[in-house]
């Protein structure tokens, strides 16, 4: 079992930045592929980066390619996203979520664990 709780959502002015983490519990946290995905109201959930258990594989969706970094620390077993040049159209709630894949998955189906969520809202 694995149990993820996000932090560091929050409003923001577009062209800002935030930095949301994840951290998870359990002692396996280093076999999991971690990814991120967020979903604004009325529209589906979309991935928006996902991170080998390594940290040696990346992918982002290419709404965010050049603006969002992925990374993790193993030690700590936390996930994080760094968002920059935040635009009003990433305002959504964000969650994290764990699979038992070798690869990085870029679909909701094979995630197996996913914490709350929490809001981020880019102001105009």
């Amino acid at each position: 079992q694995v149990q993820l709780v996000e932090s560091g959502g929050g409003l923001v002015q577009a062209g800002g930045s935030l930095r949301l983490s994840c951290a998870a519990s359990g002692r396996t946290f280093s076999r999991y592929t971690m990814g991120w995905f967020r979903q604004a109201p009325g529209k589906n959930r979309e991935f928006v980066a996902g991170i080998s258990w390594s940290g040696g594989s990346t992918s982002y969706a290419d709404s965010v390619k050049g603006r969002f970094t992925i990374s993790r620390d193993n030690a700590k077993n936390t996930v994080y996203l760094q968002m920059s040049s935040l635009k009003p159209e990433d305002t959504a709630v964000y969650s994290c979520a764990a699979a038992r894949t070798f690869l990085v998955v870029t679909t909701p189906t094979p995630y197996d664990y996913w914490g709350q969520g929490t809001q981020v809202t880019v102001s105009s």
